[in-house]
């Protein structure tokens, strides 16, 4: 598995070949969260968004597919008490409905064959008008075309699905039902930008 590969290197890219992005995403992410939330994060990776929803929240159950992701996750975060490191995958989540005031699921709806899918399942664990946070990077240039991150990660083994320039990552979610979709935009040398919505308890639309 290609993200289990990269798991004892992923820390670098994070922390420095695109630290601006990560270091705005992580405030964004943390202004999202409330004390006293149940958070679920998805697609946790080595811990970058964990880190700063466990400081912000009461309980956190972070998942990833990649066992090797889990395990870099799990050593990053080794100072709070408040989180549950769960395999998952997220297209199959095992949580009852209405589960989590809010679900985070960052950086990993271009890499699925199904994204409507998942998006239901984050949807669903979610309590109805919990917030769905979901940030995932630009990978199309102004231009409409595939970027460099994209190429190279590409290359590399990554199977990006689909790119997204911010307008057309609004669109993706208006096409599933949510209207009143808010993007906040990490900057920096791979931006990120950061889709918040309300969920309906499983149906897939906004309030």
């Amino acid at each position: 598995m290609f993200w289990d590969s990269v798991a004892g290197v992923y820390d670098v890219f994070v922390n420095v070949v695109n630290r601006r992005t990560h270091v705005a995403l992580r405030e964004i992410v943390a202004g999202l969260i409330q004390p006293g939330d149940r958070v679920l994060e998805c697609a946790c990776g080595t811990g970058l968004l964990t880190e700063v929803i466990a400081r912000r929240c009461d309980r956190v159950t972070a998942t990833d597919f990649a066992p090797k992701m889990l395990a870099r996750a799990k050593k990053n975060c080794a100072a709070f008490d408040n989180i549950t490191f769960e395999p998952a995958d997220i297209t199959a989540l095992k949580y009852a409905d209405g589960s989590f005031d809010a679900v985070v699921a960052g950086n990993v709806i271009h890499l699925l064959d199904n994204p409507l899918k998942a998006l239901g399942e984050l949807d669903r664990v979610c309590r109805p008008g919990g917030r769905l946070i979901i940030p995932t990077y630009m990978n199309r240039d102004k231009r409409g075309g595939t970027s460099g991150f994209a190429t190279a990660v590409g290359k590399a083994g990554a199977d990006f699905k689909r790119q997204f320039t911010v307008e057309s990552y609004r669109q993706f979610f208006r096409d599933a039902g949510y209207q009143d979709v808010s993007i906040q935009l990490a900057e920096g040398r791979i931006p990120c930008a950061v889709a918040v919505m309300r969920s309906a308890g499983g149906t897939g639309k906004c309030f």
